[in-house]
């Protein structure tokens, strides 16, 4: 069988691109980045050249609306100093196109402007002979053009010219024109496509697609991406098929015997927990027990802590018994807080994903599910998300507890989004009220691997930790949060016997 040739690949020299698209542009292709204005398109065309100086070939940035003080200005701005092999060719109006004297009256000033710039671009590709071009941007290369047929020609002559040279050529367009023009997307090799989103709250959310991409495979489908000082950084969708670790059939610990009876032993790695309940319940403390027991056993854990401020975190933990800021500076335990309103879904999958690959982690908690949902503009897809990102990392080998606050305190219990069908395992907490106190039961609802005991228990916590007391076999509707008693002599933890 031959194998098939893939078409030689350029670096765009933006983080994450790259492996959208399978490598990189193709070489010695047409390509086209449209967006519009403040979407990065001009970042990603410098980092574009930058990649290419890098490498020893000369580019050259067309530009026809910034000035290349301007674009060197853009450049600093991100840290760099554009590299010498990269000529930045100013294609902007002459001074004398505002002088009246100089308008023509038998021809339109828009033939001769569009064939000058095209002569001074042909003039500098000569001398050059640059492997990386940019041009920005089509909008004014369209307004000169006037006619739709001409600018089509137009691009197609571009094009061609650019093959017998062998140059790998972006287009820049900001959609600014009245009438949107789809010539460019038939004629590109590939077209990629950037939105910017701006949520009622929060920072703007920025997002790339890869619309077409001729001979070869890329990955579909919407990307986060940011612009920060240093360049524009995309963020891969994440595909859990992808991770293809062996599991382990071996059985999670929390360090609490009683927590692991009402288990079956405990969680299997490899797994996801979800830890439902009211809000002050204690679903915090279930997932600190699991973190501590995994640095204790030599491993590594991470936290990621959506609703509370770090260092009041470090210090809740620390008086139930969790020194987490020793394992952190130990080296075991990564610890970070999440700012939901500054960070897309896509941002935070890649930082837990490269934090367990890169770090080792078998423990992962994320605290909690409601901080993960704000973080979303457009929250239908938040189940999407979330199954992918616990896949993949149960791929990885690593048990994920995610806690949920539900609505409510006693009684009848409401959350914003149903995720139990994705989680292996589901502990359930509640608030009851018997003989005058209000008190915390744990049950565990659900159990994917193996079996696990049915019993309601009732949960104390205190500085040591938690405490589970016997099965409330005699109590009836704890899960409503009035039960009803029907023996003698009830089985409450500070009852005296």
């Amino acid at each position: 069988m031959s194998s098939i040739e893939l078409l030689p690949r350029a670096s765009t020299g933006v983080e994450g691109l790259d492996q959208v698209l399978c490598g990189g542009l193709a070489r010695n292709r047409l390509h086209l980045l449209e967006g519009s204005p403040g979407t990065g398109k001009t970042t990603i065309a410098i980092q574009f050249l930058q990649a290419g100086a890098a490498a020893g070939e000369i580019g050259i940035y067309i530009s026809l609306a910034e000035t290349a003080r301007e674009l060197r200005d853009g450049a600093r701005s991100h840290g760099w100093e554009i590299d010498k092999r990269i000529e930045i060719l100013e294609q902007v109006a002459p001074e004398n196109v505002l002088d009246p004297n100089h308008h023509q009256s038998l021809l339109y000033s828009s033939d001769l402007e569009l064939g000058e710039a095209l002569q001074r671009m042909f003039d500098a590709i000569e001398r050059l002979q640059p492997k990386r071009v940019v041009i920005d941007s089509l909008s004014e290369i369209r307004l000169l053009a006037q006619s739709s047929l001409r600018y089509r020609r137009q691009i197609l002559a571009l094009k061609h010219y650019f093959a017998q040279h062998e140059s790998t050529v972006v287009l820049l367009d900001d959609m600014t024109a009245e009438s949107v023009d789809r010539a460019v997307h038939s004629i590109a090799h590939s077209v990629i496509h950037l939105d910017q989103l701006a949520p009622t709250y929060g920072g703007e959310r920025r997002r790339l697609r890869v619309v077409k991409c001729r001979g070869q495979s890329f990955r579909s489908g919407y990307h986060d991406f940011t612009i920060a000082e240093g360049g524009v950084r995309v963020f891969p969708r994440l595909v859990a098929a992808e991770a293809r670790a062996p599991r382990s059939a071996m059985l999670v610990s929390s360090g609490n015997a009683q927590l692991d009876a009402l288990l079956g032993g405990g969680i299997e790695a490899g797994s996801s927990t979800l830890v439902i309940g009211p809000a002050g319940i204690g679903k915090s403390i279930i997932i600190f027990n699991y973190i501590a027991a995994a640095v204790a056993r030599g491993e590594r854990a991470a936290l990621f802590a959506f609703d509370e401020e770090l260092g009041l975190l470090m210090r809740r933990a620390k008086a139930l018994g969790f020194d987490f800021e020793k394992m952190r500076a130990a080296g075991a335990l990564f610890i970070e807080q999440v700012d939901a309103a500054e960070l897309s879904p896509g941002e935070f999958a890649d930082r837990v994903c490269r934090c367990v690959n890169s770090q080792g982690i078998t423990t992962v908690g994320i605290d909690s599910l409601n901080g993960y949902q704000a973080s979303m503009p457009e929250e239908q897809f938040l189940i999407l998300h979330l199954h992918e990102l616990l896949q993949y990392l149960n791929r990885r080998g690593a048990a994920t507890f995610l806690a949920i606050a539900q609505h409510g305190m006693m009684g009848e219990m409401r959350q914003t989004i149903d995720v139990t069908y994705l989680a292996d395992t589901v502990i359930l907490m509640r608030f009851f009220e018997a003989l005058g106190r209000v008190r915390r039961a744990i049950s565990v609802v659900k159990k994917r691997t193996g079996s696990h005991e049915s019993t309601i228990r009732e949960l104390q916590i205190d500085g040591t930790g938690i405490t589970l007391g016997e099965p409330l076999e005699e109590f009836h509707g704890v899960l409503r949060g009035v039960p009803v008693y029907t023996g003698t002599k009830p089985p409450l933890m500070d009852r005296p016997q």
